[in-house]
């Protein structure tokens, strides 16, 4: 007769049977972790797959009631720390879970299941920085092949030629490794390859469809691809299969909140602040979506708990500045000018902090003491981007040479006839949200938001063109090859990617972006009875109010006021030459027109967009739509004459940019001559 297992080998083989049970048959699994706990109550391991299963089982209470004092007796168990920032997850305790999963990842490094959750909880907070890096160490980990953990640790530490390198390498002799697709993916999003990043997650997602992490990363590309709809597809997919996975729900919340659907995006983040109330960013979100909402003192008191949870957050100062109807306290400025004063101070809070007091200041008529924010602020900005004036200038002349009258005559009768959108155009802060709040005031009229679908179109144009033609305007020159019907083809797409953000039978609807100015060709070309809006305003007036805003994106030009100067230069030049080579196309408002004579002003916009006079359009102001931009509570008043001037206040520092301005300051409203 063979001897009787050792007792030791006997708990080791019952372990090791209750720890392969989890992930399939988690209810046997703790039966197992039980029946051990019976002969040697209080084993560390047992009580970790007890509480891993309860999880499973979505006994989310019972396994709490195991792992916290088990986290407490074995303080250096990075498993058990995983398994409680889980079971805390799962039970609403957002905050005691991110910082569970934290000890998790100090304590083992390599642990990808927990650098996994825990970019899921950051996600949820609104810490997109933090939550990319932690999903790529959950890559970097998730492999066990030598070429594809060189990879990943070259993705995490942004080695992106040597982390292309092998994964090519890695794909050549494995092209379905899932994991090597989605790292190529996340390779190609950073390179702005977002079509390349699609069809790889895809892929992906085909060979393993229930690979979350890829789908969620998947759903994500979309988004920023401007594909919203197909990006709720994606998120509704992981929701069926985790409802309460707070990732998914914030990424949701996002998405919603870019097609317009600010009720359910604001449920969606109420219900991550209860899971999260000590997390900032996402008190910051909730904020933004209840200041688009119209909801100004929701908003205020979201961004103020934002401030009383840490003071030095610059960007729910500017958050408040940004409302441009408040008027910071006496106490406000004092802590703020405290919270400048920290040596540790990042950067981005500091700019933010010095864009706030520039306004709080300017209420207080302190305008030396407001510039001089607004100068710190703009010079910090501008030292982080790489923008050149020079390449916009010569993208602008590149254009005026190819956009000939004899350019356009040749493709009469082009794109895609429909007439559907109106197109408001022009700079930043010169008054195309208010044109866009009277029109959508009218009853053919829906307002929308800022739509980036043309800069989307852009973008496409220009990945068909040979990577070595790279240039100023290359999209321009690809657009110059197509034929009727490809120009009706993305003509057709733009109203059918625009679809989702239509949520009346209104006939026209508004896209609102000024720096579409610079695709007047594309769109005229795609959509050719389009309305087209271009809003103007005083040249230093408009300049300045740039120079005083901090935009959550985009707008390089606008944090230098001589890069302002010659990007309004540029502008008006572009403008002028649309003026001539399509005559009568472009409807231009000058808005210190419309501030004198607002109604015949806005009778001429609506003729000039077919439209019949209706007089609530006058009453803009009782209209409760959505506003996301800068200007979303002033386009809540009735027009008022106080802004006309407020730059005088600043003209004796304004010389950079009055020079940077030329000519066209001078010959304002019209442009200057040719030279």
């Amino acid at each position: 007769m063979s001897a009787a297992p050792e007792p030791t080998a006997t708990l080791e083989i019952a372990l090791a049977h209750a720890v392969r049970l989890l992930d399939e048959q988690p209810a046997l699994a703790a039966a197992q972790a039980a029946e051990i706990l019976q002969h040697l109550p209080g084993h560390p391991t047992a009580l970790l797959v007890l509480g891993a299963s309860r999880t499973a089982c979505g006994d989310h209470v019972g396994a709490l009631a195991v792992l916290e004092p088990l986290a407490q007796a074995q303080p250096g168990s990075a498993r058990t720390q995983l398994e409680l920032g889980i079971a805390l997850g799962r039970n609403g305790r957002g905050d005691e879970a991110l910082q569970a999963l934290q000890r998790a990842v100090a304590l083992k490094p390599d642990l990808p299941t927990a650098w996994l959750a825990l970019g899921e909880h950051l996600h949820a907070t609104g810490d997109s920085v933090a939550a990319q890096a932690a999903y790529n160490q959950h890559v970097r980990f998730s492999s066990r092949d030598p070429a594809l953990l060189r990879a990943g640790a070259a993705l995490a530490e942004n080695r992106i030629p040597e982390a292309e390198a092998l994964l090519r390498a890695h794909l050549a002799r494995s092209p379905n490794d899932v994991a090597a697709l989605r790292m190529s993916a996340e390779l190609a999003a950073r390179l702005d390859r977002g079509s390349d990043a699609e069809a790889l997650l895809a892929r992906c997602l085909e060979l393993a469809p229930d690979f979350h992490a890829a789908r969620q990363h998947y759903a994500l590309v979309l988004h920023r691809g401007n594909k919203s709809e197909q990006a709720l597809v994606q998120i509704d997919t992981l929701l069926a299969a985790a409802p309460d996975n707070p990732g998914y729900r914030n990424l949701k919340a996002a998405v919603l909140c870019r097609i317009g659907d600010y009720t359910t995006a604001i449920d969606l983040y109420e219900g991550i602040l209860r899971a999260y109330p000590r997390q900032t960013r996402a008190w910051m979100s909730y904020g933004h979506a209840l200041k688009t909402a119209g909801r100004q003192d929701e908003s205020i008191a979201a961004y103020r708990r934002c401030i009383a949870l840490e003071p030095s957050l610059g960007e729910a100062w500017w958050s408040l500045a940004n409302l441009k109807t408040l008027r910071f306290t006496a106490q406000d400025i004092e802590t703020m000018r405290a919270q400048l004063a920290q040596p540790r101070l990042s950067d981005d809070n500091r700019l933010h902090l010095d864009f706030a007091l520039g306004k709080a200041l300017e209420d207080s008529a302190d305008y030396e003491g407001s510039f001089g924010h607004y100068a710190r602020a703009n010079a910090l900005r501008h030292d982080q981007i790489d923008y050149n004036a020079g390449a916009t200038t010569a993208k602008v002349e590149h254009v005026r040479q190819l956009y000939t009258r004899e350019f356009f005559a040749r493709r009469a009768g082009s794109g895609e006839q429909a007439r559907d959108p109106i197109f408001i155009v022009g700079l930043p802060r010169s008054g195309s949200t208010l044109l866009e709040q009277i029109l959508s005031s009218h009853s053919l009229v829906e307002g929308t938001m800022e739509l980036s679908e043309v800069t989307t179109i852009s973008r496409e144009l220009r990945s068909r063109a040979a990577a070595d033609a790279a240039g100023p305007g290359r999209y321009h020159d690809v657009l110059a090859t197509l034929d009727g019907d490809e120009l009706r083809a993305i003509g057709r797409r733009y109203l059918d990617r625009t679809r989702i953000h239509r949520h009346t039978d209104a006939p026209l609807f508004i896209d609102k972006m000024p720096n579409n100015f610079m695709h007047v060709g594309l769109i005229h070309l795609m959509l050719p009875n389009a309305r087209i809006i271009d809003a103007r305003r005083h040249p230093l007036a408009c300049c300045f109010s740039n120079f005083k805003q901090h935009f959550a994106r985009g707008q390089g030009f606008s944090y230098s006021l001589d890069d302002i100067g010659r990007f309004y230069r540029d502008y008006v030049a572009l403008m002028s030459h649309f003026d001539r080579v399509l005559p009568g196309r472009v409807h231009r408002v000058i808005y210190e027109r419309m501030v004198d004579d607002t109604e015949a002003e806005v009778r001429r916009l609506l003729d000039a967009c077919g439209l019949p006079f209706e007089a609530q359009c006058l009453r803009f102001f009782e209209n409760e739509r959505p506003v996301r931009t800068a200007s979303s509570e002033q386009v809540r008043k009735p027009i008022f004459r106080e802004g006309l001037d407020q730059w005088r206040h600043y003209e004796p520092w304004l010389e950079p940019l009055k020079a940077a301005l030329g000519p066209v300051l001078d010959a304002y409203p019209e442009p200057p001559g040719e030279n």
